[in-house]
């Protein structure tokens, strides 16, 4: 691909991420939205975010190198969901996690 063809193709992605981002924003300013559509963008972030981690804990061929370095991960986030559901903190949902994490990899 020559420089000119990467230009082209930065400014096309460009101009249609800034056209599908901050146009909407114009569109809508001052106009409410049907509950329905608040209720359904609302979904969007945890959806999202669920797609990340399911994608970081979940990979084919995650048991080949055994069971236990494949269950840290799973077992990391089980006790993020405790966190989760016992204080609702992000921070210390990361705290959690992380500190669990590099525990249980030095148990492995």
């Amino acid at each position: 691909m020559s420089w000119e063809e990467f230009w082209v193709i930065l400014g096309v992605c460009g101009a249609c991420m800034l056209v599908c981002r901050v146009l909407p924003l114009f569109l809508l300013k001052g106009r409410s939205l049907p509950e329905g559509v608040t209720r359904a963008l609302a979904l969007i972030p945890p959806a999202a975010f669920a797609a990340l981690v399911a994608n970081d804990l979940l990979s084919p061929g995650m048991f080949d190198a055994g069971l236990w370095p494949a269950a840290i991960p799973l077992v990391a986030a089980a006790v993020v969901a405790v966190v989760a559901a016992k204080t609702g903190s992000l921070i210390w949902c990361a705290v959690a996690g992380v500190g669990s994490y590099a525990l249980l990899s030095l148990l492995a």
